[in-house]
């Protein structure tokens, strides 16, 4: 055996398992590709994501990036769009309680279905999260943290991979780059300049909402109308026609 051969076979080794874990993180191939999907009505949105809509039974990440009376409220508004379309109760967690109910109900999620956590502690926010997602009579489960590290959120997945629920976290950023983890997807909503009227009075708000991250589908940013009293989204009607908006730069880093 040639000197080095050793430290050759040792570095072949390396790399095989890195590869392995990549893979089981969500690395290039899907996971759960078979598994459900919730699609989100709008029809170029959900042909750009695999499966064609967002996957049940997996973590998904929003972005809350502003403000809390910003960025951060259109992220719960977001996620409450994404609940609208689902059947059954949902817990929400959370250090205390700053949701406006009647924001989330003129999005279509009626507060009878939402059950406070109120944790006080935000580090007991995700374990709360995952003891939720144990319960297969909840349709989701939501939590509110500035953190989500790699560990965690592997047991969130497992856990909402058990119950079929899904597991969306609202991140209120304190760092300007997102930490790794295990979620399937990453989402970032920010307000978008609304049409302008022929006649004075108030049009439908906008948003630009960005896919950051998503195992199996590459950044992209779409212009759509924010959601209505049913929880749905839509393209606003000059925009209908044409293309998909290019694949947005700014995907964050994990």
């Amino acid at each position: 055996m040639r000197f080095g051969d050793g430290h050759e076979m040792r570095q072949a080794e390396r790399e095989r398992q890195l590869a392995a874990l990549r893979e089981r993180i969500g690395g290039l191939a899907p996971e759960g590709a078979d598994r459900p999907v919730l699609p989100f009505g709008v029809a170029p949105l959900d042909a750009h994501l695999p499966g064609g809509g967002l996957r049940l039974g997996a973590v998904h990440e929003v972005l809350a990036a502003g403000p809390v009376d910003g960025e951060g409220a259109l992220a719960a508004l977001f996620v409450a769009a994404i609940l609208a379309r689902l059947s059954g109760p949902v817990l929400w967690c959370l250090p205390g309680r700053d949701l406006f109910a009647p924001g989330l109900a003129a999005v279509g999620l009626h507060p009878d279905r939402v059950l406070y956590a109120e944790t006080r502690r935000e580090t007991e926010v995700l374990p709360t999260m995952e003891e939720g997602l144990r319960h297969r009579g909840l349709a989701a489960v939501v939590g509110e943290t500035a953190r989500l590290g790699l560990t965690p959120s592997r047991r969130l997945q497992l856990a909402a991979e058990g119950s079929g629920g899904l597991a969306l976290v609202i991140r209120r950023l304190r760092d300007t780059v997102p930490e790794p983890n295990a979620a399937a997807t990453r989402w970032g909503v920010t307000a978008a300049p609304s049409a302008a009227l022929p006649v004075p009075g108030l049009s439908r708000a906008r948003w630009t909402v960005a896919l950051l991250r998503a195992r199996g589908a590459e950044p992209r940013t779409w212009l759509l109308e924010a959601p209505d009293a049913k929880g749905r989204l839509r393209v606003p009607a000059e925009l209908a026609d044409r293309p998909v908006a290019a694949p947005a730069r700014r995907a964050a880093a994990g």
